[in-house]
């Protein structure tokens, strides 16, 4: 029984930490699924649905440990560990990923989009970045240059935002 608290412990660590690290990629989309369907259930294209089925597993592999349901078990947390590890991967790589084969103009809008996913990605962790210097910040003129950072980044997220907004409209058109 010790173990099986330590195993659902060391997932729902696991879980936690990858939530944090596919939180900035949570609804960016891709042309396709990304998983193969023996993985993951979902034919999402967004990663907050892959993480949400993971989670749903773990609470399934919860309730099959309250019932002692053994095999269940065995087969939930082997699933659930790979899922997690296909999980990581995908974020690791995620800027790497080539777009699935589409309309020339659809493409190059769609490739647009993911470029403009990863500026967003990277703006928010370099602005959460000095937000968290600036709270640990001792003198005067490192706050206020640091105040300053986090001011440009939070305007430049902004605009990656705005340009985002613009190609998702062009996307729901070219899509109609």
């Amino acid at each position: 029984m010790v173990k099986t608290a330590q195993l659902l412990q060391t997932l729902n660590d696991q879980l936690s930490e990858l939530a944090a690290l596919v939180a900035p990629l949570a609804e960016h989309a891709t042309l396709s699924p990304r998983f193969d369907r023996q993985l993951f259930h979902t034919r999402s294209t967004l990663m907050q649905a892959y993480l949400a089925e993971a989670q749903h597993n773990f609470n399934q592999l919860r309730q099959a440990v309250e019932r002692q349901q053994l095999p269940q078990v065995v087969w939930i947390a082997e699933r659930l560990a790979a899922q997690i590890a296909a999980l990581r991967r995908e974020t690791a790589t995620w800027s790497l990923r080539s777009w699935d084969h589409a309309s020339p103009t659809l493409s190059r809008w769609q490739r647009r989009r993911l470029q403009h996913q990863e500026y967003e990605r990277r703006l928010l962790a370099m602005r959460d970045q000095r937000q968290r210097q600036l709270a640990q910040a001792t003198s005067l003129d490192e706050q206020q240059r640091l105040g300053k950072e986090v001011e440009a980044y939070s305007g430049r997220l902004a605009r990656c935002r705005q340009a985002l907004d613009k190609i998702e409209n062009v996307l729901a058109r070219l899509t109609r």
